[in-house]
C-alpha cells in the first residue's frame, strides 16, 4: 500500500523511511475496487510505528490491498509468512481470522518511492517482532468499521431524503476522469483525495475555468474540509 504526500495542502503524511517496531491496528472492511484483472474485493492492513508526526500521534503505514485468499501463491499468505517468521498451519490455512491480526506486533521497513511527482510510502519488509518488548497500540486510533460518522458524510446522495442545496457537496457532478457523471457523494474516499490532490490543483490556476470547472472546484474544496474534520488516517492510494 502506498501513502501519498504531495506538494498540496493534504491531511496526510507519507510515513518516513524507518526500520523498527510496528503494531497492526486494523484490517479494514472488503471493498470492491477495479483492477487489471477486473474488479476484485480486497483490503488493507494498518500498522502504527514508534514514529511519532509534528502532532505527536503514531505514524501509520499501510499494506497493499490483498484479495481476501490464502492460496499457497497469493499475496496475503506470502505476507503473513513473512510477519510470522512461519507459513500458516493446516488449521489456520482452514479456517483463518484476520481479526487476530489486530494488537500483533510486527518489525516493518518503510520505504519510499516516487511516482509522477508524489512520494510514496511502502512497507518494504514485514517480519517478527522479537525483541522481547513489542510495541502496543496507542489507543488513539478509530477502526474503520467503526467510523460512523465518516460513513454518514461519505453516503451516497441518492439515498438521502433532503432536497439537494446548492452547498451539499455530494450532489456536485464529476466531469472529469475515469468518474464522470457520477456525484462526488458516490465516490470512495480514496476517489474524492485523489480529485483533491490532483485535479483540484491544476484547476485552480485556470485563469477562465468553465462552470463545471467553478462547481466542482468549490465542492472539492468543502469535500477537502469534511477529509480534515473527520481526523481519519487512511493512506491515499491511487493504484
Amino acid at each position: 500500500m502506498k501513502l501519498s504526500a504531495t506538494g498540496h495542502s493534504t491531511p496526510f503524511e507519507a510515513h518516513p523511511e524507518y526500520d523498527g517496531q510496528a503494531v497492526c491496528v486494523d484490517v479494514t472492511p472488503l471493498k470492491k475496487t477495479q483492477s487489471s484483472f477486473g474488479e476484485r474485493e480486497t483490503f488493507r492492513i494498518i500498522f502504527e510505528t514508534k514514529e511519532l508526526r509534528q502532532d505527536g500521534k503514531p505514524y501509520l503505514v499501510f499494506s497493499r490491498s490483498f484479495t481476501p485468499s490464502l492460496h499457497e501463491k497469493s499475496a496475503l499468505r506470502a505476507f503473513l509468512k513473512q510477519w510470522m517468521g512461519r507459513d500458516l498451519t493446516i488449521a489456520e490455512q482452514n479456517e483463518f481470522d484476520t481479526e487476530s491480526l489486530v494488537g500483533r506486533p510486527a518489525r516493518v521497513s518503510v520505504v519510499h518511492s516516487d511516482y509522477n511527482g508524489n512520494t510514496y510510502a511502502n512497507i518494504g519488509l514485514i517480519r517478527p517482532d522479537k525483541s522481547g518488548e513489542p510495541l502496543k497500540t496507542s489507543g488513539g486510533y478509530v477502526r474503520q468499521r467503526d467510523r460512523q460518522n465518516n460513513d454518514e458524510k461519505f453516503r451516497s446522495a441518492s439515498n438521502r431524503d433532503e432536497s439537494p442545496t446548492p452547498s451539499d457537496w455530494r450532489r456536485v457532478k464529476v466531469h472529469v476522469g475515469r468518474h464522470s457523471g457520477i456525484d462526488l457523494g458516490e465516490l470512495d474516499r480514496e476517489s474524492v483525495e485523489a480529485l483533491v490532490s490532483k485535479w483540484l490543483p491544476a484547476a485552480l490556476e485556470k485563469e477562465k475555468p468553465l462552470k463545471a470547472d467553478r462547481d466542482l472546484i468549490a465542492a472539492l474544496q468543502q469535500a477537502r474540509e469534511a477529509l480534515e474534520s473527520s481526523e481519519e488516517q487512511d493512506g491515499n492510494n491511487p493504484f
